[in-house]
């Protein structure tokens, strides 16, 4: 992932060039009924982190997870892929694998101390994960840190991803045998109802196409008492400049970074899609970055 750097006066230029746009649009955490949202701060960030579909650059095998016949069809998945997610060119798809591969470490470093703490709920609850948008598999050591016998179910979109996954696994100390990849979309897991501990997603419902289909998956393959962990980009605050620019610069973020949006109300989809142990939702407010400052992280309960 390439760092797109904008200064404050080629944002203010840019808003000026789109003729007209149509402009649309503590550390205490809350349960769900209490939509309150606290606000850290992070010292330095100067990219885009638009996760596991940000592409600003150049433009198995041992199912150790039940997989339901009724989800896990091929057909099934092929049709999905194709229909919420039309194919790319393969030199795309492998040119986007490599960056974000190759341009998210010092993303990485700075939410660190934030994924640790999320990671931190693994403790004692969750041996089976799946991660929807594993990507490159950034999150592979917070596994095996806080669990010795995880097993991991990684799935993206992306094929290319697979062979950057495998080696962030084995770097991480994971097995083979406990690390599978699945070629598919967060809004049709090939997985049976209730059969992990626990869904990880970071920087990946920016990107979905239908993050409310996503949301009800996640629940479904969710274990009663399983957990979704969660850090994600956000809109910024209703009527302020930086709102101003993501409405003017989301339409070309959509075609560079493979449909990442940057102005989804996250944390209220995540509130409104009915956890039975309800939602915590913490805000990050993000200081040096050219047109994203809001975070949203926290845990949610099934």
């Amino acid at each position: 992932m390439a760092i797109l750097h904008l200064s404050t006066s080629s944002l203010i230029s840019t808003i000026t060039n789109s003729r007209r746009r149509t402009i649309r649009a503590s550390r205490d955490s809350v349960r769900t009924q209490k939509n309150l949202i606290k606000t850290d701060s992070v010292s330095s960030f100067s990219l885009c982190t638009c996760g596991r579909r940000h592409f600003l650059g150049a433009m198995t095998s041992m199912p150790f997870l039940p997989i339901s016949p009724s989800f896990a069809s091929a057909s099934c998945s092929t049709d999905d892929l194709k229909r919420l997610r039309p194919p790319k060119p393969d030199w795309y798809e492998e040119l986007f694998a490599w960056s974000m591969n190759t341009e998210m470490e010092s993303y990485e470093k700075e939410i660190s101390g934030y994924k640790m703490k999320l990671f931190d709920n693994l403790v004692g609850k969750a041996e089976k994960i799946l991660e929807i948008g594993i990507g490159t598999g950034p999150n592979f050591k917070y596994y095996t840190t806080v669990i010795p016998n995880v097993s991991v179910l990684g799935v993206d979109p992306n094929a290319k991803m697979e062979s950057y996954a495998r080696r962030s696994a084995a770097e991480a100390g994971l097995k083979p045998e406990d690390f599978r990849f699945i070629h598919a979309l967060g809004e049709s897991i090939p997985l049976e109802d209730a059969s992990v501990d626990a869904v990880v997603g970071t920087l990946v419902l920016c990107s979905v196409t239908d993050v409310t289909r996503t949301l009800k998956e996640i629940k479904r393959i969710l274990r009663p008492g399983g957990i979704y962990i969660f850090i994600e980009h956000v809109a910024a605050e209703d009527g302020s400049f930086l709102r101003l620019v993501q409405n003017v610069l989301d339409p070309l973020q959509q075609v560079v970074a493979d449909g990442c949006h940057l102005t989804r109300h996250t944390g209220k989809y995540i509130l409104e899609a009915g956890f039975n142990g309800g939602a915590d939702i913490k805000k990050a407010s993000l200081s040096r970055f050219a047109y994203i400052s809001s975070h949203v992280y926290g845990v949610a309960y099934n």
